[in-house]
């Protein structure tokens, strides 16, 4: 037994160090899609320092899906610790900010004290979440932190240029992994960017079930418009890159992996699945203002099609796959 589990943690380094050689890659392929979409010049220059700071928030959103969460919660044994761990996810901004003669404390204080005041909510909780899978008062606060401030761009301004509006995003997510993970220890999230050819296999099967509804209904209602434009392999390809990183995950992680996920356990199947899809669809309400209806219909349904994908093997990746697909197809045949 011993052998064993003195075994779990160096398979766990040596899944991260293929994560770190797949991360490597992966900003390469990055780098050329800013230079591709001529990022330099939409920022207004001060590439290397930016991209650094977009490599140090991507970097826990990668090893978290490789198994990061267990090595920290082995090695953060000292309460103070995994509270104040998450605050150097501020550090990006200082990054970012400073070479651009940009820095401000406010924003640094506030990034700095979201994660924070997340893990703490759940360290120091005094009937702790991480008793009991069920959904309680201490996830809806931090549910919130991390999603009115994406749903309304209240932390826009950190990053205030073209293009980088998805790295307080992406921040929150390492926030939110940080706190569901590691700190109150959720279970049967299914945030593993290990590639499985089923998680491919049910998204394709989802998106193929939801087609037949929303291209009627979408026509009916005048929120799909189909055009004839074909894209080049080249932006087909950075459309999948770019949504399946920057949304579908981050979006299906927060919907699915936690909300869904917390809703299961205190409500039951299907009305977890049902009410976290109409929050979802609500999520869009705004796009754009004053109130999308139609979009938020369509969205509703598309969370119902998302969550039967995540659900069939609680995993992110199957629906995030879903997603990306139907947002890939509405963006180049029918916006």
């Amino acid at each position: 037994m011993s052998t064993a589990n003195n075994s779990q943690p160096r398979v766990a380094w040596r899944t991260l160090w293929r994560a770190a050689v797949l991360y490597a890659l992966l900003l390469i392929a990055f780098w050329f899609a800013a230079q591709y979409f001529n990022m330099p010049a939409r920022i207004h220059g001060h590439m290397p320092s930016s991209f650094a700071a977009f490599a140090m928030i991507l970097a826990p959103y990668w090893f978290f899906g490789f198994g990061l969460a267990q090595i920290l919660r082995q090695r953060l044994s000292a309460a103070w610790m995994r509270v104040l761990l998450p605050g150097s996810l501020a550090i990006p901004y200082v990054v970012f900010a400073v070479p651009r003669h940009e820095f401000g404390a406010l924003w640094l204080c506030t990034l700095f004290l979201i994660p924070v005041s997340a893990a703490g909510m759940f360290e120091f909780a005094p009937a702790k979440p991480a008793d009991s899978p069920k959904f309680c008062w201490q996830d809806f606060v931090v549910l919130s932190m991390f999603f009115l401030p994406v749903e309304f761009g209240l932390l826009n301004g950190a990053f205030p240029y073209s293009g980088l509006s998805a790295l307080p995003k992406l921040l929150l997510v390492d926030a939110a992994l940080y706190s569901y993970l590691v700190v109150r220890g959720l279970e049967r999230v299914g945030y593993d960017l290990r590639p499985r050819l089923r998680d491919l296999v049910i998204g394709v099967r989802e998106c193929l079930f939801y087609t037949p509804i929303v291209i009627p209904l979408g026509l009916l209602l005048s929120f799909l418009h189909p055009h004839a434009h074909w894209p080049t392999l080249a932006q087909a390809a950075g459309a999948v890159l770019i949504t399946f990183v920057f949304v579908a995950i981050p979006e299906e992680l927060f919907f699915r992996g936690v909300l869904q996920n917390l809703l299961e356990s205190r409500i039951g199947h299907p009305w977890s699945m049902l009410l976290s899809s109409v929050i979802f669809g609500l999520s869009h309400f705004n796009k754009p203002l004053p109130f999308n209806w139609r979009y938020v219909l369509l969205g509703s349904i598309a969370g119902w099609f998302y969550g039967r994908a995540w659900r069939s093997d609680r995993r992110v990746a199957a629906s995030a796959t879903t997603h990306t697909l139907v947002d890939v197809i509405w963006s180049l045949w029918f916006r």
